[in-house]
């Protein structure tokens, strides 16, 4: 089989949409990922939570919606944008690394022993960045297709997982976190890039 038709491995376009030999394009790869934890815990370093760190969601922004009714129809508009909460799941270690961060970002949150709550969100928001990365490594520094800031989160819920005797696999702490906001850069594009407000010359919907 020619090379050559290798480029003809997607979708035909219309001859003033693409060039004719276009191919398809190189996807990003769910395991090339990085996550970056800043303001968790007490402790400055939290590497050993993004080296544990075994899957992670992505963003997602929803809207909700609210209905203009008119005589024998209705208009659907947009209302206050959210985030849904995220998931991480951490390997646990032996030497009890992440349990600690995770424990003290817990203790920021709310004093358990003390039954002592933070005077104000700062006290204990952080902040997560998700990196996409291209499979580089070593001395082939990867280069980030994509990046994720992921501000004023805090966290809602930890699953310390269960204890087996039947099973082999590593035990893991899975985080459910919220955030209040997220901005999307791959390459200065992305959820958080000023394309300018849209405003019409008409008052109507």
């Amino acid at each position: 089989m020619s090379i050559a038709s290798l480029s003809k491995f997607t979708v035909p376009l219309a001859s003033n949409q693409s060039a004719s030999a276009q191919g398809l394009l190189m996807p990003k790869l769910k395991f090339r990922f990085r996550i970056s934890f800043e303001g968790f815990g007490v402790d400055a370093n939290t590497v050993e939570l993004t080296k544990q760190v075994k899957t992670c969601g992505r963003p997602k922004p929803t809207f909700e919606t609210f209905q203009v009714h008119a005589y024998n129809s209705q208009v659907n508009l947009l209302g206050k944008p959210k985030w849904e909460n995220l998931t991480v799941v951490i390997r646990d270690d032996a030497a009890g690394n992440v349990t600690k961060l995770v424990g003290q970002q817990m203790q920021k949150q709310f004093d358990f022993l003390e039954q002592s709550s933070a005077a104000s969100g700062g006290d204990y928001k952080f902040n997560l960045r998700i990196e996409e990365l291209d499979g580089g490594n070593g001395s082939h520094t990867p280069t980030v297709l994509e990046t994720w800031e992921c501000y004023g989160c805090l966290v809602s819920g930890v699953e310390y997982g269960d204890n087996d005797y039947g099973a082999s696999e590593a035990l893991e702490i899975s985080l459910t976190i919220m955030m209040d906001n997220a901005l999307q850069t791959p390459g200065g594009t992305g959820i958080g890039t000023d394309i300018g407000r849209s405003i019409g010359q008409s008052i109507t919907l």
